[in-house]
């Protein structure tokens, strides 16, 4: 059973999306986050890369052209449980392989609700002690391997905030289970209220017919029917 901190950089946000960069830290036990092992490759896709990715991070055609093609990653075969902020959207580029994930994104959520962003950058402003010495970082990095690094660090300040620290990967994988459950609706009439609030038909109805809805607020919306 091996753990992984994954992050990958794409084409872009059109379909199909295609992987061109993916990086991984494996790590050991979860009360250490050690690391075991370092992966950083890329690839070529089969499409042009959007100009709205390459101004995130900066990867150009052409630097691509002898990589690997985009098909041809695979995570280690012992792989467990992956661990990324927004953990779904990489493990969708990846092909949605058979693993438990861990998603650091809803965890921060859960931890720092009153926070006014919860991504990587600004938690990484957030809990900095010397916040130049952030800025520097994430000024020279755009790069997957960058982010499983800062991913790391992010992770070890949950697990220190969290009330009762999780004595497990299997114990951290049932709490970010649960906070990915959303608390109130993400969309639709009623935007923003407390899904403990939903009036019994309109939940009846969504259960109903809205065939593509995401798992989680599926969970949610069953919890209170």
């Amino acid at each position: 059973m091996s753990v992984l901190i994954l992050d990958t950089e794409t084409t872009g946000k059109n379909d199909p999306i295609m992987l061109i960069e993916a990086a991984w830290l494996k790590v050991g036990d979860v009360q250490t986050l050690s690391v075991i092992d370092t992966f950083s490759q890329r690839y070529k896709p089969s499409k042009p890369i959007e100009t709205g990715a390459m101004a995130v991070h900066h990867i150009l055609d052409e630097e691509l052209n002898d990589c690997p093609p985009s098909d041809t990653f695979r995570l280690p075969d012992d792989v467990e449980y992956l661990v990324g902020h927004n953990v779904d959207y990489d493990w969708g580029v990846i092909g949605k392989p058979p693993v438990k994930r861990i998603c650091t994104l809803a965890i921060a959520r859960k931890l720092w609700p009153d926070a006014d962003s919860h991504s990587q950058p600004a938690l990484l402003y957030q809990f900095a002690s010397d916040r130049e010495r952030v800025r520097d970082a994430l000024k020279s990095a755009h790069s997957a391997e960058s982010d499983v690094r800062f991913c790391r660090m992010i992770l070890r300040r949950e697990l220190a905030s969290m009330p009762q620290k999780p004595v497990s990967w299997e114990a951290l994988w049932e709490f970010s289970e649960q906070a990915r459950i959303p608390e109130v609706m993400p969309f639709g009439k009623y935007y923003g209220v407390p899904i403990k609030d939903l009036p019994k038909d309109y939940v009846r109805w969504a259960l109903g017919n809205l065939s593509d809805m995401d798992e989680y607020l599926r969970k949610a919306l069953e919890g209170v029917r």
